[in-house]
């Protein structure tokens, strides 16, 4: 392990002032919200706050960048970085053929497999990206980094910049939360990328807005049970909790449809709850429409052929309301930046309402590709 900085000196600049603040519990900064407006600091450097790692400062934009979860690699992407990328924490869960939908908008898969899960100091040292688009204290808490391996690298590669919002029930989580544009904002600023941001938010606002004039009224729409279950061949299923703010869910609290689990004592899935439900408990909740995670490499048809046929035969599953309907989905990313956000929706919409929307295995469009691409790429 080299002891020696290896970033140049501006960013060894920006990340020795984040170094302190990294430390969640420890910093002043904690608890504070976070500004996603850039302070100026010099003639070229800027700053930018976000918990747990408070205020951190650059000298000069990032071209190089590491991101834990496909939602912050998303927004990356959107802002016309695909070329800086050097390695993702979880690939995983980085769904990137949505972009092949985007004229001229691509990430380097060869990238992203060289370097799939990005967790260890030796990989951010290897790496040497100029930013890390990292919750540190996920690091922490999920991977048995100690705060001083947190200050070590934010000292000695680069900074940390990175909030985990995907969910809001792990209990080590106890700084503030921000919602998808929120942080979308936030990373806008570290790229200085603020003409693409609010384009993007421009275009989403348009969009949730056609969606929701569209939608049928409250009473009309549908009891969802939320799940995760990746086998092919579900008995048992974890459970999330709709009203949770995290952004994974976003879609669904933008169509405005109701939680399956919604007076009951089902906890939602998280860090120390890992409970499953199976069939006879499903039974007694009997949801209209099941979402099931875990299966978003499968098309639509080939979910069904697979997960929901396998649920249609058997002898308990075969008696709930939405397998016999057929109203069973893929439920969605974990992790969705802006790019996906807008195809998850589309999506939900399609699924839950298709007299409105159109079937989901229809090729029908909710909003414009092309206008999505023309901002990546800078051509708006």
């Amino acid at each position: 392990m080299r002891e020696a900085p290896t970033r140049r000196d501006t960013l060894k600049y920006g990340g020795a002032l984040a170094a302190g603040a990294a430390l969640a519990g420890c910093s002043e900064l904690v608890g504070q919200e976070g500004d996603a407006g850039t302070e100026t600091t010099g003639a070229e450097s800027y700053s930018v706050s976000m918990e747990p790692m408070g205020t951190v400062a650059f000298d000069e934009v990032p071209e190089r960048w590491a991101a834990y979860d496909g939602g912050y690699a998303d927004m990356a992407i959107a802002l016309g970085q695909a070329d800086g990328l050097t390695g993702v924490g979880g690939a995983d869960r980085y769904y990137t053929y949505v972009y092949d939908e985007l004229p001229g908008v691509t990430v380097d898969r060869d990238v992203i497999e060289a370097y799939p899960e990005v967790r260890t100091r030796e990989e951010f040292y290897e790496l040497e990206s100029d930013v890390h688009l990292y919750d540190p204290q996920m690091l922490v808490n999920w991977f048995d980094w100690s705060d001083e391996d947190v200050e070590e690298i934010t000292s000695n590669v680069a900074p940390f910049v990175g909030n985990l919002i995907f969910r809001r029930s792990d209990e080590w989580h106890d700084y503030r939360y921000y919602t998808l544009y929120e942080a979308f904002e936030i990373v806008a600023e570290v790229f200085q990328q603020r003409e693409r941001y609010e384009a993007f938010s421009e275009l989403h606002t348009e969009f949730i807005t056609s969606i929701q004039e569209r939608l049928p009224p409250s009473d009309d729409r549908p009891d969802v049970f939320l799940t995760f279950e990746g086998t092919d061949e579900p008995k048992t299923f974890s459970p999330y909790r709709l009203d949770d703010a995290g952004t994974s869910k976003k879609q669904w609290r933008d169509l405005g449809i109701h939680d399956a689990l919604a007076g009951t004592d089902t906890d939602n899935l998280s860090t120390t709850n890992r409970g499953e439900l199976d069939y006879e408990n499903l039974l007694e909740i009997d949801p209209e429409v099941i979402l099931v995670r875990g299966h978003e490499r499968k098309s639509a048809t080939e979910f069904r052929d697979t997960v929901l046929d396998y649920m249609q035969s058997h002898p308990v599953g075969s008696e709930l309301t939405a397998v016999r309907n057929g109203r069973v989905y893929r439920g969605g990313y974990l992790n969705q930046g802006p790019v996906h956000n807008l195809f998850l929706t589309e999506r939900a919409a399609k699924q839950l309402f298709p007299d409105a929307f159109g079937d989901v295995t229809s090729d029908e469009q909710l909003f414009d590709r092309q206008e999505v691409a023309d901002i990546v790429t800078g051509d708006n």
